[in-house]
């Protein structure tokens, strides 16, 4: 009789939380990102933190979609050659 799958992660989603905001009060002072041409943004260091490392993903996402454009077609083409009933 094991904890079902939902509970343990809906904790861990939880801990997270926790912890993301924790990390969030821990750093709420205001600091300045300055742009090219001047431009600036006051912001708290944690906004600016969670910004830069979304940025950083979705320009790692947009990196990798070519190769998984082409592994989704290698795929589709490889189910097209394999035999569908393997009996």
């Amino acid at each position: 009789m094991g904890v079902p799958v939902r509970l343990v992660t809906l904790i861990a989603k939880l801990i997270l939380f926790l912890l993301l905001l924790a990390f969030a009060v821990k750093n709420g002072e205001a600091v300045t990102v300055r742009y090219l041409m001047g431009l600036e943004w006051q912001v708290p260091l944690s906004l600016a933190l969670l910004v830069a490392f979304a940025l950083g993903a979705l320009l790692g996402l947009l990196a990798a979609s070519r190769q998984i454009v082409s592994g989704r077609r290698a795929r589709a083409r490889l189910r097209k050659i394999a035999p569908t009933d393997p009996a």
